[in-house]
């Protein structure tokens, strides 16, 4: 609202007749306060437009720097507002306290998300019983989908269950990701029917270039037919180093490549012949591939199907596992995943197997007659090595759940690496007491039955290799 002098009304009686000696003071007094209102506005001006480029300043001339000011800061309150609204900012990211951003210069964001399969999705009502359906639709899910992810500002992407890849690649592409899919066929006995999905991997192309593709189709090994992909990525030269690198005298020109792998292992609790046989051929390609490009940085993700404290994560943490130590159907913790603690123990041995190995799973899991499955790569997990608040972690480290429908709630979902990447960061999953007010996922916030698994890696000196 403006002085009273400014309205019409006001106006009017100022310009009545009235008595005498009373027209010219008001007058004057009028005269007077408008001079010192233009006085001020010119000098607010002033100052509001020595802040902003020459040519702008007709955009400006207008207004006082304290209406200005007062226009901003509404405008970032409205910001602030809306990116409270995002549902992917709920999830916070913990820093490593061992390794401090500023200490490494080259970084890689990382996602690992099972984004739910549309068939899936359809052909098992059971798992979505307090699901509204408008939240399980596809051309919904793919919006929230693709702006989550997009909120973590990620370098690469690993997804699974991938059965409508050109709508993500689409959506992807018009914020600079290139992506490669790997589509797999399979008649599980389990899910009652066929289903069709597969694994996706994009990266942000203005960062990477891809040095080579290759997959794995398990079915040639007799281990069902999941697959796994590997995408070998060069870092692109930053244009702004390049007069800094030239005084590296014989590293003069020098890159960065990554090698990384995305599967979605086997579900059936049951089979941990097949789910440690997948794990042993995508660590055996991965190895011999991390070797032929140069010995190069290597990042395992994906959907393992195997809980934190099962046998399986054992494989994967110490490079090797004794089968007979384990029960079959224990191997990946899923159906009594309360027994992890069993083979730490002395008794452990003497136990007896309902599920003994026969020659047939022991050559599945192994390769060979041997009792012992091995691996070469030396891998961490990127949550375990970034401790987190007993709110969402466990004993282990890992998030307390990565997936959450009515019929199951843990953690499946892992980024794993070797030594010469380091995690500075890893973003939080959800409370287990937020996740239960939605009743069962996908909901209105996520659009999967999964949550993305998300972390920073930075190359270590040892990571950096010559051309």
């Amino acid at each position: 609202m403006g002085d009273s002098g400014d309205s019409p009304s006001a106006t009017a009686e100022h310009s009545s007749p009235n008595s005498l000696g009373k027209r010219p003071h008001r007058h004057d007094k009028r005269s007077r306060k408008k001079r010192k209102l233009l006085l001020s506005s010119e000098t607010e001006t002033c100052i509001r437009i020595q802040t902003i480029k020459p040519d702008s300043t007709r955009t400006f001339c207008s207004y006082t720097r304290k209406h200005t000011d007062s226009h901003f800061q509404r405008q970032d309150r409205i910001r602030t507002k809306s990116r409270r609204n995002h549902s992917w900012q709920q999830r916070k990211w913990t820093y490593s306290q061992q390794h401090h951003l500023s200490n490494y210069k080259d970084r890689v964001v990382i996602v690992s998300y099972n984004i739910l399969g549309v068939e899936n999705s359809t052909k098992h009502p059971e798992l979505y019983r307090d699901v509204s359906p408008k939240y399980l639709d596809w051309e919904y899910r793919k919006k929230i989908l693709c702006k989550e992810v997009k909120g973590y500002q990620p370098s690469i992407l690993c997804f699974q269950e991938v059965d409508h890849f050109d709508d993500l690649n689409e959506i992807l592409a018009k914020d600079g990701f290139r992506g490669v899919y790997k589509l797999v066929y399979w008649v599980p006995k389990a899910r009652g029917g066929e289903t069709c999905d597969g694994c996706a991997i994009f990266w942000k192309t203005e960062l990477f270039t891809l040095l080579h593709e290759e997959n794995i189709e398990f079915q040639r090994f007799g281990l069902r037919n999941n697959v796994a992909q590997f995408c070998v990525l060069k870092m692109n030269q930053d244009p702004s180093s390049d007069e800094a690198t030239e005084r590296r005298s014989s590293r003069a020109t020098t890159s960065r490549s990554l090698l990384v792998g995305n599967t979605h292992v086997l579900y059936n609790p049951k089979r941990g012949d097949i789910k440690l046989g997948q794990m042993r051929v995508l660590l055996e390609k991965a190895y011999e591939l991390s070797q032929e490009w140069g010995c190069i940085p290597t990042v395992i993700t994906g959907d393992l199907n195997s809980l934190p404290q099962s046998a399986m994560y054992q494989f994967l943490a110490s490079s090797k596992l004794h089968i007979h130590e384990h029960d079959r159907k224990e191997i990946s913790g899923q159906i009594i995943p309360s027994t992890y603690t069993a083979y730490r123990s002395p008794h452990y041995m003497t136990r007896h197997f309902k599920n003994r190995w026969t020659d047939e799973e022991i050559m599945l899991a192994t390769g060979s007659k041997r009792s012992c499955v091995k691996h070469h790569l030396n891998l961490c997990s990127a949550y375990a090595e970034v401790p987190g608040s007993s709110n969402v972690r466990d004993e282990i480290g890992e998030p307390l759940a990565t997936s959450y429908h009515s019929l199951f709630s843990g953690t499946v979902d892992y980024i794993w690496h070797t030594l010469d990447l380091v995690p500075v960061k890893v973003l939080e999953t959800l409370p287990m007491h937020t996740l239960e007010k939605t009743g069962g996922l996908p909901s209105k916030e996520w659009g999967s039955d999964h949550l993305a698994v998300v972390c920073e890696l930075a190359f270590t000196d040892e990571g950096l290799e010559q051309d």
